[in-house]
C-alpha cells in the first residue's frame, strides 16, 4: 500500500526476517535503550548486548552515550549516562530482547533539562496514598516522507471533515496497517494502550493509553510513541506529533488527559471532582506551561476556541462540552462519580510533566 518512492520502504522486510529468525543462543539479550533527547520530543535509541537475560530493570547497567548529537551536552564534555527505569518485551527483535526506557544524567550526575521524569516520581510518590489513575488520548498524524499528510492529493486537498472520524474504507482512512501494527506491538510490549480510532482529520489517528497509576502513565506513553516511530519506519511513514500540523479548517491533534484519584471513582465522588476543577482554574498558565515542549507556544496553534477547543486564554470546565478545559463525560455527572478529562495537553507534550502538574495542583496543594 506505500509508494516505492519511500526510501525506508525499499527495503525487503521478508528477507530481514530470515535473520530475525536466527537464534541468538539463550544467554544473550539485545537491550535497545531509548531516551528523549534534548529537544523535549524526540526520542532516541541504541542497542546493549547483555550475556545474560535481565529478570528486572534493576539487573541492566548504566550506559553512556554523546548528548553533544542530541542537542544534551558540549562536544568538549560530552559523555551523558542513560539510567534504566523501566523494561518492556521488544515487539521487534522478540525472544529475550527488551525495550529498556532511561532516564538521562550529566556528567555532574545532575538530570539533564529535559529528564522531567525524576520531578514526576518524586510528585507521584509524595502523592501514592491518592493513588492517581491516568489515561491519556494521544493524537497523532501520518505523513509520507515529503512532509505531506499521508493518503493526501498531492495537489489539493481531500474534502472537509466530517466522514473520517472513525471512518471505515479506502476513501475515508489512510494508513490503517500501520495502526494496526502498532496497537499489536504495544500489546505485546505490555502497554495497556485501552483503544484506538481514526480522527476528524483524514492521515490522523489516536490511541489510549491507561488506565495507568503514576509514573507508569509518563513511562508507558514515551515506549508507546517510541513502538509507534519504529512501526512507521518499517512501513517508510512519518509520524507527526505535531499539535497543528495543517493550518486551516482542520482538527489540531492533542493529548487529552483523562484523571482521577481514589475519591473521585468512589460514590460521592463528584465532590472531589469539582474540588479538583476548582484548584485547576487557579493554575491555567503554571498548567498550560507544562502542556507542550514550548510551554505553549505550540499550543497557541490548537487551543483556539474552534475544532473542540477551548482558548488557551481562559480557563472553562463543562459536561459533556468538548470546547472547555476540562469536561466532565456525561456519564461521569449522571453517575455522581469517576474522572475528569483535561483537555488541554498538546500531543506533543511530556506526560511526564503533565501528569506531575495534575497530581501537584489536585493532590499536594490546599
Amino acid at each position: 500500500m506505500f509508494s516505492s518512492a519511500q526510501p525506508n520502504a525499499h527495503t525487503d522486510k521478508v528477507v530481514l526476517q530470515k535473520y530475525l529468525a536466527l537464534s541468538a543462543g539463550s544467554s544473550y539479550t539485545q537491550a535497545c535503550y531509548i531516551w528523549i533527547d534534548g529537544t523535549g520530543e524526540g526520542l532516541r535509541c541504541k542497542t546493549k548486548t547483555l550475556d545474560f537475560v535481565p529478570k528486572s530493570v534493576e539487573d541492566l547497567p548504566i550506559w553512556n552515550y554523546d548528548g553533544s548529537s542530541t542537542y544534551q551536552a558540549e562536544g568538549r564534555n560530552s559523555d551523558t549516562y542513560l539510567h534504566p527505569v523501566k523494561m518492556y518485551p521488544d515487539p521487534f527483535r522478540g525472544g529475550n530482547n527488551k525495550l529498556v526506557m532511561c532516564e538521562t544524567y550529566k556528567y555532574n550526575k545532575e538530570p539533564t533539562e529535559t529528564n522531567h521524569r525524576k520531578v514526576c516520581l518524586e510528585v507521584m510518590n509524595k502523592a501514592k496514598a491518592a493513588k492517581p489513575w491516568f489515561g491519556i488520548e494521544q493524537e497523532y498524524t501520518l505523513l509520507s516522507e515529503d512532509g505531506h499528510p499521508f493518503g493526501w492529493p498531492k495537489n489539493g486537498f481531500p474534502g472537509p471533515q466530517g466522514p473520517y472520524y472513525c471512518g471505515v474504507g479506502a476513501g475515508k482512512v489512510y494508513g490503517r496497517d500501520v495502526v494496526e501494527a502498532h496497537y499489536r506491538a504495544c500489546l505485546y510490549a505490555g502497554i495497556r494502550i485501552s483503544g484506538t480510532n481514526a480522527e476528524v482529520m483524514p492521515a490522523q489517528w489516536e490511541y489510549q493509553v491507561g488506565p495507568t497509576e503514576g509514573i507508569d502513565m509518563g513511562d508507558d506513553l514515551w515506549v508507546s510513541r517510541f513502538i509507534l516511530h519504529r512501526v512507521a519506519e518499517d512501513f517508510g511513514v512519518v509520524v507527526s506529533f505535531d499539535p497543528k500540523p495543517m493550518e486551516g479548517d482542520w482538527n489540531g491533534a492533542g493529548a487529552h488527559t483523562n484523571f482521577s484519584t481514589e475519591p473521585m471513582r468512589n460514590p460521592g465522588g463528584m465532590e472531589a471532582i469539582e474540588a479538583a476543577i476548582d484548584k485547576m482554574s487557579k493554575h491555567h498558565i503554571r498548567h498550560i506551561k507544562a502542556y507542550d515542549p514550548r510551554e505553549g507556544k505550540d499550543n497557541e496553534r490548537r487551543l483556539t476556541g474552534a475544532h473542540e477547543t477551548s482558548s488557551i486564554h481562559d480557563f472553562s470546565a463543562g459536561v459533556a462540552n468538548r470546547g472547555c478545559s476540562i469536561r466532565i463525560p456525561r456519564e461521569v455527572a449522571e453517575k455522581g462519580y469517576g474522572y475528569l478529562e483535561d483537555r488541554r495537553p498538546s500531543s506533543n507534550c511530556d506526560p511526564y510533566r503533565v501528569t506531575a502538574v495534575i497530581v501537584q495542583t489536585i493532590c499536594l496543594e490546599e
